[in-house]
């Protein structure tokens, strides 16, 4: 990976934040409504809940973190092994392993506010009533900016079916969590790939009040070891992440951003540079989560904010929001 060096834990050293002074470049950027100094994020399930990274990163200066998808109850997640390396990514199988919401309030997001960070706390149930109840329980917490929706989970009352792949069932929990929400929380619908028409899926969640879209979850797959001649993972499939999926990460961006061209979309996979970012801004992101980078490089949201500051001077962008959906314009524009 390229980039500064990696700083040592303890250091206090975040370099990256604050690159607008610079470059002059105004990298502001809103999470629905609310203002954030920052247009990156961390990825649900890659920091886990910000304490792995504070040593490198200044979570306060981050846009948000944004939490492991919480449930109502602790949950031990799925079977061993969970992770396979793949090539220009990984597929994880962890099963949305987590201290369910009362351990989420008691320790993960005092832990966070204490810090000045932003918390952007990721929901996944089972049934449309538990997305709502989480959400209520959410309401007026300090540090919570707002919900991601995780979606991409298995809905028991339609024998198995992902919500984020039907439309009605994504409709209805996103209505749900909407009414349910805090009115000042930002609530965003976290898309699926793994579906024939991903921009139906955005119109259906935005039409019932989501007030953006993290775009994109990981595409489900396999990896079968030739050794065994079994799946390597103790789930059979898990999701991939990394370099690889983020052809179809900005395919998906672009698509949704051409047909909803004010809904504001959170862009993830496999940005690990500036460069990286600044396709997804181009495509039509207004934010970036960045997910699988921070394994091999801890200090990758700071680094890739200064090197997305950077790229954007170099051409001519007085502010990200100049940036967003420009590779839209018209060819001869």
């Amino acid at each position: 990976m390229t980039g500064s060096a990696t700083p040592a834990p303890g250091t206090g050293t975040h370099p990256g934040f604050g690159a607008e002074t610079r470059s002059g470049v105004d990298m502001g950027t809103a999470i629905g409504r609310v203002p954030v100094p920052s247009p990156v994020l961390t990825a649900s399930g890659c920091s886990g809940f910000g304490r792995e990274l504070e040593p490198f990163v200044d979570l306060a200066a981050l846009g948000a973190v944004v939490t492991k998808s919480v449930q109502l109850r602790p949950r031990s997640g799925r079977p061993t092994p969970r992770m396979a390396e793949t090539p220009s990514g990984m597929l994880n199988s962890i099963g949305l392993q987590g201290p369910g919401i009362d351990g989420l309030l008691a320790e993960d997001l005092p832990w966070l506010a204490q810090r000045g960070a932003r918390a952007f706390v990721s929901i996944a149930g089972t049934r449309v009533e538990d997305f709502a109840e989480l959400a209520t329980r959410l309401r007026g917490v300090p540090g919570v900016l707002g919900i991601e929706v995780n979606i991409s989970c298995p809905n028991v009352e339609s024998r198995g079916e992902v919500f984020a792949c039907d439309p009605v069932a994504a409709r209805d929990v996103v209505a749900a969590v909407r009414a349910a929400a805090d009115p000042a929380q930002p609530v965003y619908a976290k898309l699926s790939p793994d579906v024939t028409d991903i921009v139906t899926i955005a119109r259906s969640v935005a039409d019932a009040g989501a007030d953006g879209l993290s775009m994109i979850n990981t595409l489900l797959g396999l990896v079968i070891d030739p050794d065994t001649m079994r799946p390597v993972l103790g789930g059979v499939t898990g999701g991939l992440s990394g370099p690889a999926i983020r052809p179809v990460a900005l395919r998906c961006v672009w698509q949704v951003h051409q047909a909803l061209p004010d809904v504001p979309i959170l862009g993830m996979g496999g940005i690990r540079s500036g460069l990286d970012a600044l396709q997804f801004v181009l495509a039509g992101a207004s934010a970036v989560s960045i997910g699988t980078a921070v394994f091999n490089d801890p200090s990758a949201p700071a680094r890739i904010h200064a090197e997305l500051a950077a790229a954007l001077a170099a051409r001519g962008f007085g502010s990200l929001a100049d940036a967003v959906g420009h590779a839209h314009r018209p060819v001869d524009a």
